[in-house]
């Protein structure tokens, strides 16, 4: 899988945008272990995305303010019955 792929996905699951800097190129083959946030809380052996991430990964997400596309409906009609 891809580095782009991955912030795709980590994308939906923190919805916020992530967009890789890595500059990295190509597929790789991993494996990630985590767990929700609700889980962590109560376990303690358990690591959040973020953890699991930076310690079985080497990735770290980094919040920044930047432009982010959006998509702008200014208005709906019901088509016609033609």
């Amino acid at each position: 899988m891809a580095i782009a792929e991955l912030a795709s996905m980590l994308s939906r699951y923190v919805s916020r945008a992530v967009v890789d800097r890595t500059g990295l190129d190509g597929a790789f083959d991993w494996s990630l272990e985590w767990t929700n946030d609700a889980q962590v809380a109560a376990d303690s052996d358990r690591v959040s995305i973020f953890t699991a991430l930076q310690e079985q990964l080497g990735v770290k997400l980094e919040r920044q303010d930047g432009p982010v596309e959006v998509l702008v409906i200014d208005g709906v009609e019901r088509p016609s019955p033609d």
